[in-house]
Order: C-alpha cells, then structure tokens, then sequence
C-alpha cells in the first residue's frame, strides 16, 4: 500500500541523522516559500507603494502573527495525532483523524474570520497604529482574517500529508502558491489599480488555487488520507486528544504573538520610519530563521512516528543529532545576515532612505547573534509535542510572552530601537531553560 500513498516515509527505521536531515531540506523550503508570501507583499508594497503603504502593511505583522501563528500551531498539534496513528501502523485510525482535523480546521477558521474581521479596526486603533496608516492597515489585515479559512485549509492539509512523512509535496505545493502569489499580486496592485486590499486579495486567490492543488494531490497520490462517512463517526477520547494536543499549540503561538502586538505599540510610538525599519527587517528574519524552525518541524514528525512505534530510544539520538545540524545552520544564516543585512533591507526601500536602512540592519545583527538559542528552542519545543505534550511547550510560550512585554515597557523607553531589537533575543533565551529542563527530564525516561 505504501508505495500507492506518493512519497510518505516512515520515520521508524533507518539512520535517525539522515531522515531527519532529508526530511528538513524540503521542509525548508516549504517554510522558506510561506515566508515568502509575506516578504513580496512587503516588498512590492514598498517599492510600489512607498514608505508610508509600507509601514501600514508592516505594523500589520503582528496581528497576523496572532491569528495566522495560532492557526499554525493549531494544525500542526491536530497532525501530531495523525502522525502517531501512522507510526502505529494504525491506518483506520490515520483516516479517523483527518477526518477529525477537517471538523477541527473548519469551525476554528469560521470562528476567526468572523472574529478577527470584527475586531480588526479597534485593534489597531488600541495599538496606537498612526492615523497616517490606519485606514492601509485596515484594508490590508480585514481581507487577511476574511480569507483566513484558505490559510487554515492549506497548513491543515500539508500538516497532514507531512505526519505521514512526506515533506516534499507540500513544498512543491507552497511554492506553487507562491508563484500564483508573484504572478497576482502586480496585477492587482498596478495594473487594477487596487493598492494595499490588492495585495491581500491576491494572496487569497493564491491560497485558494493551492488548496485545490492540494486536494487533487491527496485525491490521486495519498489514499491513507481518504477519508468517508464512516471516518468521521469518530470517538469522543479521540476528539479530546487532538484538542489536548492541538488547541495548547496553538495557544502558545497566540500567546507569544500577544507579545508581538505590545512590541509593535511600542514601536508605533517610535514613529513610521522605525514601523517600517522593523517591518522589512522582519521579513527578512522571518526567512532566516526558516532553517531551525524547518528541523524543529521536522522533530516533530519524526517523534510522533516513533512515539507511535515505541522507538523510544531513536527519539533521543535524533534530538542530539538535530542539535548539531541546526546550531550548524544558526551560524551560517547568522553571519549572512550580519553581514549583507543593510545590502538586503535597501531591496525593500531603495538606497536613500538611509535610517529605516541603519534601522533594519541593526535588528538583524541583534537577533542573528541569538539565533543559536532560538534553534535549540524548536527542536525541545517540538519534540515535547510530538511526545504529545502541551504543558511545558505552553509555560514556555508565556515565559516568551513576559520577555517581550518587558522589552516593550522597559527596553524600548530605556534604549528606543534599540530596545525594539533586544525582545526576541531575550523571548527566545527565556522561553529555552524550560523546555530544556522538560526534555532532559523527560529523555531520562525515554531512555529507562
């Protein structure tokens, strides 16, 4: 049957380095392709557009972050069951729980876009977004929650068809969307002359055509994902599992967006040229830091499927060598942004707005110094939820949370920008002891 289901893997067998390696490559740039979509829209936001339409999509960041971070995370923690279903050889209950995640992904992609739609205008207005911005921000990020159920669809059904090892696919289908993005968004922009909502309408459609392309993939490629009437006469215990492990993950991405919003009130109050500074220099960080979240994700399904077979002790020798592989990969991106970070933030603005340009490379060397914690942080991080745990992933999150409020309060009075760029490294510093105390603890048992 396996070689009818496209290209999944099991993750069960083989050396622990290699899968895990050969796994993240695709995995990578499936991230790196997501990134993109927000790096064009900012990128041809402020070459088209100017500065000012630049800043109005850029303080929007973070109240994408809060929506579309809970929706990640919240997938991704639906999949981990499917994943362990998987690596039990279960594949009744493989369907049973796509069918679940379809249920879950629906009513939860609902519920936002109404909320968020909603909301949107009074949240902006509550982070203190400039009056000369206000009304962009508002056109771009209401039609961003409008269409939210396309972004939800897309990372619930990629989710999916990674649990079952196969990270190729949904790379290919991401930067499919991409190019549909690339391809629309000037269109909409320029030539219908419809500014900043174009740019949100075009990444819609986008995502709107890759779901299709999605579907029909599972439909010819993918039968364990097959699901019927029968599959989704699902049990009660089985719903509660992927809530238990689903909704605390996308919790935890909310709560460190929650984080970001405070930040980006503080950065309001610095004034445009430090909204849009950030705003391009987060783009950038955005794809950079692609690598050691690619190999936490890929933890993730390499622990849900060996959780699943009882292969305890590869669990452990797979953390130690994604270590190595991703603290390698932190130093690489780290240096590169050092060093060609104001060469990178002149593609956003051109070469003579000179202080958003100072401004940008002055967050990329702050964060790229720290990015060797935040890679040690995913691969805890989502090595504990693929073992099915939430509590510790969670506290860590809110811990996230405390550091960049502190940043916003303390550090941006105290040191202005400067105190701007110092919240990440610190949320990622911090957010780290627990989940490191929670694997070592927790590898202690594995390996008894």
């Amino acid at each position: 049957m396996q070689a009818q289901n496209g290209a999944v893997k099991d993750l069960t067998v083989g050396e622990p380095a290699r899968l895990i390696f050969y796994f993240t490559l695709p995995l990578l740039a499936g991230n790196v392709f997501q990134q993109l979509f927000g790096f064009v829209d900012t990128l041809i936001v402020g070459r088209f557009l100017g500065v000012d339409a630049l800043a109005a999509v850029g303080c929007t960041g973070s109240l994408m972050f809060l929506m579309l971070g809970f929706c990640f995370g919240m997938t991704s923690g639906f999949s981990i069951c499917t994943g362990q279903r998987f690596g039990a050889k279960d594949f009744n209950g493989v369907k049973k729980s796509a069918a679940i995640c379809i249920v879950l992904a629906l009513a939860a992609s609902v519920v936002l876009a109404i909320v968020g739609v909603t909301f949107c205008r009074e949240l902006l207005i509550a982070m203190d977004t400039p009056p000369e911005i206000l009304d962009g921000a508002y056109s771009f990020i209401s039609i961003i929650y409008g269409g939210v159920v396309m972004f939800v669809f897309q990372q619930m059904l990629t989710n999916l068809i990674r649990a079952l090892g196969d990270s190729k696919m949904p790379t290919v289908i991401q930067a499919t969307t991409l190019c549909i993005n690339i391809l629309l968004e000037p269109i909409a922009i320029i030539g219908l002359g419809l500014g900043i909502p174009g740019s949100a309408a075009a990444t819609i459609v986008a995502l709107t055509l890759g779901n299709i392309i999605c579907i029909v993939y599972i439909k010819r490629r993918v039968p364990y994902l097959h699901v019927s009437r029968a599959d989704f006469k699902f049990d009660r215990a089985f719903l509660f599992e992927h809530l238990r492990i689903g909704l605390p993950m996308g919790f935890q991405s909310s709560i460190i967006a929650i984080g970001a919003v405070v930040l980006q009130i503080a950065l309001n109050g610095l004034g445009s040229v430090a909204v849009a500074a950030f705003a391009a220099a987060h783009r950038v960080d955005g794809i950079a830091v692609m690598p050691m979240m690619s190999f936490g994700i890929a933890m993730a399904a390499y622990t849900a499927q060996n959780f699943g077979a009882k292969q305890f002790g590869r669990i452990v020798e797979g953390v130690k060598k994604c270590v190595l592989m991703s603290c390698s990969f932190s130093i690489v991106v780290a240096l590169f942004n050092i060093y060609l970070g104001a060469e990178i933030i002149e593609l956003f603005v051109g070469t003579q707005a000179t202080q958003v340009i100072e401004y940008g490379r002055l967050f990329l060397i702050v964060t790229g110094l720290s990015y060797w914690a935040l890679a040690l942080l995913f691969i805890f991080r989502f090595t504990l939820q693929g073992l099915g745990q939430s509590f510790v992933p969670t506290l860590a999150g809110i811990v996230e949370l405390v550091m960049r409020i502190a940043a916003a309060i303390f550090l941006v009075d105290w040191l202005g920008y400067l105190g701007a760029c110092l919240a990440s490294p610190m949320a990622w510093i911090g957010g780290l002891l627990p989940l490191m105390i929670a694997f070592v603890v927790t590898a202690r048992r594995l390996v008894k």
